[in-house]
């Protein structure tokens, strides 16, 4: 079987990976220069770092199992870690109970709500949830106060102002993906997510698979006979048995317009539209907090969420220094992705001072700003039901897409499964073929 890829995030690299290793001839073609998606990194010192905030979880379950299968799980390793509430400058954490009872932010009644809103989430089936918003239950379960002090601003600083459309299912799952009622715990890799993708990469070349970086598919479309073609710059159309598209489905509409696969992809496409990311990366002499990942909420703060990596990360892994990123999920549309870096960096680095007055500018090692216009899609009720379908041309073209992870958090654990489900789709009707 001849398969292309589309896409060389860890989707695409695990579906190589996977195909590869049943026998089929894989080519896997990336735009970039760099393999790994949004676990791409850039060079800092005598080491590599990611451009954005990567960990795994015990639960990741299909994740591990590809680092099994490229020989790593030898070398991740694994730390308790904790979360924090910003509200103004006093830092609350909430990870047990009696911490949230002591949450004075919010009255004694609200926090007993909170708290059963968590038990109650961590204990009862999903069914329903992709229909009813993360609003409304949250609302109806915490009450309509402790709703709009405490989960609004989290639910505002990852979906904007199209909060109030997402189901209680995402919430759900990545609730219980997180917490499910235990001690937080993360993992990380020695050498970091750079090295999954190489290693995966190497994996698909041992098994004969072709990886094509720096090469743009600029469309895709179907032979006469019916099988699908890649056409990428400078060369004639090539044909294969299969393809398998994993990139953003903004990336599909593109290279499909006005061909054979058009009607098809109308045929199937939601409007889902991605939410992005503007991801600030600070070098320090010093932490900040004790927590791994900190919301801040305060709506005159340009970004919703303060990550610590230091707190997980041995020090090897982050340059002697101390690794903090500061990221605001929006749209591709928004104002703040139309800024330079100078003035990103400038508006988040005067919050930070603000939200912790004992930093100092000399506190400030390196910083750098990266952005991504599709992270994750923006989830409305009955996602489900619209969600595309793996399988886009029967026996022709298939789909791995970020948008196709769902109920799973989008995650380098939630595509590698994606990934799996798909190549033993397409091996099996091969083999019935």
């Amino acid at each position: 079987m001849q398969v292309a890829i589309v896409g060389g995030g860890i989707g695409g690299l695990a579906s190589a990976h996977f195909l590869a290793q049943a026998g089929a001839q894989v080519t896997l073609y990336e735009a970039s220069d760099q393999l790994g998606g949004l676990g791409t990194f850039f060079k800092y010192r005598d080491t590599y770092l990611e451009r954005f905030y990567h960990c795994m979880l015990p639960t990741d379950r299909h994740l591990l199992a590809l680092l099994h299968d490229v020989g790593l799980v030898a070398d991740t390793y694994w730390k308790e870690t904790s979360f924090g509430y910003l509200r103004g400058q006093d830092l609350y954490p909430l990870n047990t109970p009696l911490e949230l009872l002591k949450f004075s932010a919010l009255p004694i009644r609200d926090r007993l709500r909170i708290g059963l809103t968590g038990l109650w989430g961590s204990i009862r089936s999903s069914k329903g949830l992709d229909d009813i918003t993360c609003a409304d239950w949250l609302t109806r379960l915490s009450g309509r106060r402790a709703f709009e002090a405490f989960w609004r601003p989290m639910l505002e600083a990852k979906f904007g102002d199209r909060y109030d459309r997402v189901p209680a299912l995402w919430f759900w799952t990545r609730f219980n993906r997180e917490k499910g009622g235990k001690r937080e715990r993360k993992g990380y890799l020695r050498g970091g997510y750079r090295r999954i993708a190489l290693a995966v990469a190497d994996s698909v070349r041992a098994q004969g698979g072709t990886i094509r970086l720096a090469t743009e598919v600029r469309r895709l479309d179907l032979a006469e006979d019916g099988r699908p073609t890649v056409l990428v710059e400078g060369e004639s159309p090539r044909v294969f048995d299969r393809v398998l598209f994993t990139a953003p489905l903004f990336f599909l509409r593109k290279t499909t317009a006005g061909g054979r696969l058009a009607p098809v992809v109308e045929s199937v496409d939601a409007g889902i539209d991605m939410q992005g990311v503007v991801n600030a990366v600070l070098m320090m002499r010093r932490g900040l907090t004790p927590h791994y990942w900190v919301a801040a909420v305060d709506e005159s703060i340009p970004f919703q969420g303060i990550v610590e990596s230091t707190t997980l990360l041995d020090q090897a892994d982050t340059a002697g220094v101390h690794l903090v990123y500061l990221m605001n999920y929006t749209h591709r549309s928004a104002p703040l992705f139309q800024q330079s870096d100078a003035e990103v960096l400038r508006q988040y680095w005067g919050s930070l001072k603000a939200l912790f007055p004992d930093l100092r500018d000399d506190d400030l090692v390196d910083q750098f700003v990266f952005r991504s216009p599709f992270v994750e899609p923006i989830y409305t009720t009955g996602y489900l039901r619209r969600r595309p379908p793996t399988e886009l041309l029967p026996g022709r073209v298939y789909l791995a897409t970020a948008a196709q992870v769902y109920p799973d958090v989008t995650s380098w654990n939630g595509a590698t499964r994606l990934a799996r489900e798909v190549t033993e789709q397409m091996l099996r009707q091969w083999s019935a073929a």
